[in-house]
């Protein structure tokens, strides 16, 4: 039985993760993640799904409509930036990109990478968020 929990809540927490992704705010990750959680492992399932959609829904919080429209508008570098990786929201750029502060807005920086405009942490170089 406490393998099935165990097993169950893992499960959700993976699923969990995928979905959570999606999510805009700490609420919705948290009940995102208590609803798959639930499907899944049943009230522990819930449990432990609500937390973790809660911290990921927490981390994804989009950029004000500003700051993208600033990335949007910006002039594009004269060198290409080219990187083997895929640009992931939730992923940190490889430490060969240059980011650049967005003005007025310093919880924000942006890069071009791979022709995509992306928004990103600048403590973590975590991507935010990409504007296509």
């Amino acid at each position: 039985m406490n393998a099935r929990v165990i097993v169950g809540a893992a499960t959700a927490a993976a699923l969990l993760s995928g979905a959570a992704f999606a999510q805009s705010s700490t609420v919705n990750g948290a009940a995102g993640g208590a609803v798959t959680g639930a499907i899944v492992g049943g009230p522990v399932g819930a449990a432990v799904g609500g937390v973790a959609g809660a911290v990921v829904g927490t981390a994804i919080d989009p950029p004000p409509e500003k700051v993208v429209t600033y990335v949007r508008e910006a002039p594009a570098p004269s060198a290409k930036v080219v990187v083997k990786e895929k640009v992931v929201v939730g992923q940190a750029l490889p430490e060969t990109v240059v980011v650049t502060p967005v003005p007025e807005s310093p919880k924000y920086s942006y890069a071009i990478v791979n022709d995509e405009r992306v928004i990103v942490e600048p403590s973590s170089r975590k991507v935010i968020q990409i504007i296509n």
